[in-house]
């Protein structure tokens, strides 16, 4: 990609330009800003972009089964091409995923477990599924070489947790930056954000970076938790969760499909060789 391309506007999918679908977007963030500081206030963690890992005691075992999870993502890499781009999943996020840059391969999507997918890597699904409120994971594949530029997560109300499975040796080069805070991403280790603030990433190497991406419910008062589940619920009848959830299923059969004819071409190979 030249440096002009980089710089250039993408363009926004034909479905992203309707009136309607531009003004429910407007009108979206409005509400979310006028949520953001009540839900501050609500928060019994600190409302500062990284939070200390202090506050989730169900992170540990993710950090202890760091290798199995690794394990299942490179027997899904293997069927690489079959992984769908950020963008062919959610289309808003044209802007920030171009190509097949940065892939995402879904276990999680808006609180529903896929279930094909998430055979695939059983370990992962089972740890998962003992964090509290998870609303989304997925193993982010980056490419070499990309960059994610600057954006901000939809609601306070949840927090985004990275952890590290492949990460390139030059690892200074491969980091992100969460409002003034640069992290850096190692193998088996696992950090928490707030994807509200402005954040940011960069793979100024030549080599994948793959973590285990998920979001789950900010721990909040009463009050809190009962304007975050009805801002949640209210998002299920808008495009940006309707659009996803049908790509979602289709990309799942895409994935099975691309297993199946990989494992039928391993049996003939076998089969000739007997």
């Amino acid at each position: 990609m030249s440096s002009a391309d980089q710089h250039q506007k993408p363009a926004a999918p034909n479905t992203l330009r309707r009136p309607l679908r531009k003004r429910v977007k407007k009108y979206g963030k409005r509400l979310t800003r006028r949520l953001a500081s009540t839900l501050s206030r609500q928060s019994l963690v600190p409302d500062t972009p990284v939070i200390s890992n202090d506050h989730f005691p169900f992170l540990a075992p993710f950090t202890a089964e760091w290798q199995t999870i690794r394990d299942e993502v490179r027997e899904i890499l293997k069927h690489r091409e079959a992984i769908p781009a950020f963008q062919e999943l959610s289309p808003d996020q044209y802007r920030i995923s171009q190509g097949k840059n940065w892939r995402t391969f879904v276990l999680f999507g808006f609180g529903k477990k896929m279930e094909r997918n998430a055979k695939q890597a059983p370990v992962t699904t089972r740890l998962l599924e003992q964090v509290p409120n998870l609303q989304t994971a997925w193993f982010s594949i980056l490419a070499p070489g990309y960059h994610i530029p600057a954006h901000r997560g939809v609601t306070k109300g949840i927090l985004r947790s990275h952890l590290g499975l492949i990460i390139p040796a030059e690892r200074d080069k491969c980091r992100i930056r969460v409002d003034d805070e640069i992290c850096v991403w190692e193998e088996g280790e696992i950090f928490v954000f707030d994807d509200t603030f402005e954040h940011e990433v960069w793979n100024d190497t030549d080599e994948e970076r793959v973590i285990l991406l998920f979001d789950f419910d900010r721990p909040m008062r009463l009050w809190g938790r009962f304007l975050n589940t009805t801002f949640l619920n209210l998002m299920k009848f808008t495009a940006f969760y309707q659009e996803p959830r049908k790509n979602l299923e289709t990309f799942e059969d895409r994935f099975e499909a691309a297993t199946r004819r990989a494992d039928a071409n391993l049996e003939k190979l076998s089969d000739g060789h007997d």
